[in-house]
C-alpha cells in the first residue's frame, strides 16, 4: 500500500513539473511574440537602462538578442547612457596560504567614496595568482598556469590557452613566473594581453625573459613578442602596479641592483626600457629587497611614487618622468600634514593602484579587523580613510595575499565573445 502511494505521489510530482515546464515555455513564447514588434532602436534604449548584471542572462532569450547586445553599437550606446552617472566598485581578490581564494565586489555607501560594503561573492573555483590587472571593465588573473580574463559585470569568464614557453631551463634556475597586463590598441579597437614569461635563479641571476601577446577576439592565440637588439631580460615586480591603456608600462628588476621601467606598444607591439635614476635606489644596499615604489601615472605622465619614508617620516617622493626621449626626471616630495599623519604611523602600506581621477590607494600590507584603505590625493597633498566592511572574518590575522581593483560600472560595458 505504502509503495502504491510513494508511486502515485512521483507520477503527480513529475506531471506539475511538466505542466510548469509547459507553462513557462508558453510564456516565454508569448514574451517574445510582444518584443518582436517594439521597433529595434526602441528595445536598445530600454535594454541598456538596465543593470548590467541582467544583460548576461537576456543573451540567452534568443540568438537576436544575444547579437544584439554584444554589438559595438549596444555597447557604445550603453556606455555613453551610463558614463560618469554611478558609483565607482571596488573589487578585491583574495587568496589564502592553501590556495583558498575568493572575488568579493564592494560597492560605495558614501557619496564621497570614503566607504564601501560587499555585496556579492563572486568566487570562481580555482582562482589563483596574487594580483589582477584591470581596462575597460575586464579584470584578468591567473588560473593554474593559465591566464583568464573575467567581466565581473556579465559573470562572462574566458579562460585562454596555456602558453608554450620557449625558454629552456638551465642547471639552478628554479623560479618560473608569468605576469599578465590587458592593453588597448584605440587604432584597431583591439584588446589584447601581454604575457612576461621569467626564469631565473636565486638573486635573480641567470635571468631569461620572452614576452607574449594575445589578441581578445574570436580565433585568438598566443604570438611572441621579437624583442629588439638592445634587449635585455628582466623580472617584473613580484607584486608590482602597471599602467594599461594604448602603452602598458611596470617596473622590473635586469638584476638585483637595475630597475626599469618597460613599456610595451599595444599596437606596434614593441617593448623599449627605461633605467631609473641612481638617486631613485641611493643608500640601500640591495635595492631589489629594500626598494618600496610603484608606477602611478600622475597628470599624463610616468612618475615612481617612492614610500619608504611614509611610516617613520609621513614622507613620500615622487619621481616624474618629464621627457621619455630625453630621459629627464623631476623629483618632488610630499610631507602629509600632522592631522594625517596617524593614518600612517601605526600599519605598513602598499600602493594598490589609483582612482581614474589620479588619486592613489593605499592598503595594509596585513590584513586586521577593522579593515580600511586610503586615498591620497597628490594634488592637493590630502589622506582620507576608507572604510572596508563586510569581509569575512576568516581572512584576518593569518598569512593571505589580496588585490584591490577600483573600477569606474559606466566601465563594465564590454562583452568577450569566446
Amino acid at each position: 500500500m505504502d509503495a502504491e502511494v510513494d508511486n502515485s505521489s512521483r507520477l503527480f510530482k513529475l506531471k506539475k513539473r511538466r505542466s510548469n515546464r509547459s507553462c513557462n515555455l508558453l510564456i516565454m513564447d508569448s514574451f517574445l511574440g510582444l518584443i518582436s514588434e517594439i521597433p529595434l532602436d526602441l528595445l536598445v534604449e530600454i535594454l541598456i537602462r538596465l543593470p548590467p548584471k541582467y544583460l548576461a542572462r537576456f543573451k540567452c532569450v534568443s540568438k537576436q538578442w544575444s547579437s544584439l547586445i554584444s554589438s559595438r553599437y549596444f555597447c557604445e550606446r550603453l556606455f555613453t547612457i551610463t558614463k560618469g552617472k554611478q558609483q565607482p566598485h571596488l573589487y578585491m581578490c583574495l587568496v589564502g596560504e592553501r590556495g583558498q581564494s575568493e572575488l568579493l565586489s564592494m560597492s560605495s555607501t558614501s557619496p564621497d567614496n570614503t566607504s564601501f560594503v560587499v555585496d556579492q561573492d563572486l568566487r570562481i573555483p580555482g582562482m589563483g595568482g596574487y594580483y589582477l590587472t584591470d581596462l575597460h571593465g575586464l579584470m584578468c588573473f591567473s588560473m593554474g598556469k593559465k591566464a583568464c580574463i573575467y567581466n565581473p559585470s556579465t559573470g562572462q569568464l574566458l579562460t585562454l590557452p596555456k602558453i608554450k614557453s620557449d625558454i629552456i631551463a638551465d642547471q639552478g634556475q628554479t623560479r618560473y613566473i608569468n605576469r599578465y597586463y590587458i592593453g588597448y590598441d584605440s587604432v584597431n579597437d583591439q584588446n589584447k594581453l601581454l604575457c612576461t614569461s621569467v626564469m631565473y635563479s636565486y638573486s635573480l641571476s641567470n635571468l631569461k625573459s620572452e614576452h607574449w601577446v594575445f589578441v581578445l577576439e574570436a580565433g585568438g592565440s598566443w604570438k611572441k613578442v621579437v624583442p629588439h637588439e638592445n634587449y635585455r631580460p628582466h623580472t617584473p615586480f613580484p607584486r608590482g602596479q602597471s599602467i594599461s591603456g594604448s602603452v602598458v608600462h611596470y617596473l622590473a628588476w635586469h638584476d638585483m641592483y637595475t630597475c626599469a621601467i618597460v613599456s610595451f606598444d599595444v599596437r606596434s607591439e614593441e617593448l623599449t626600457t627605461i633605467i631609473l635614476p641612481e638617486d631613485v635606489r641611493a643608500n640601500m644596499s640591495i635595492p631589489a629587497l629594500a626598494m618600496k615604489a610603484e608606477l602611478i601615472d600622475y597628470g599624463g605622465k610616468i612618475a615612481i611614487f617612492e614610500h619608504s619614508k611614509l611610516k617613520i617620516g609621513g614622507m613620500v617622493i615622487l619621481w616624474v618622468l618629464e621627457d621619455a626621449e630625453k630621459k629627464e626626471w623631476s623629483k618632488r616630495s610630499l610631507v602629509l600634514q600632522p592631522c594625517q599623519r596617524h593614518l600612517v604611523q601605526d600599519t605598513e602600506f602598499i600602493l594598490k593602484g589609483t582612482t581614474q581621477d589620479g588619486k592613489v590607494i593605499l592598503a595594509p600590507v596585513e590584513m586586521h579587523s577593522g579593515f580600511y584603505i586610503l586615498r591620497y590625493d597628490l594634488q592637493s597633498n590630502d589622506l582620507r580613510k576608507v572604510e572596508i566592511k563586510g569581509v569575512p572574518n576568516r581572512w584576518f590575522d593569518k598569512e593571505c595575499y589580496y588585490d584591490l581593483r577600483l573600477m569606474s560600472e559606466s566601465e563594465r560595458v564590454i562583452y568577450l565573445e569566446t
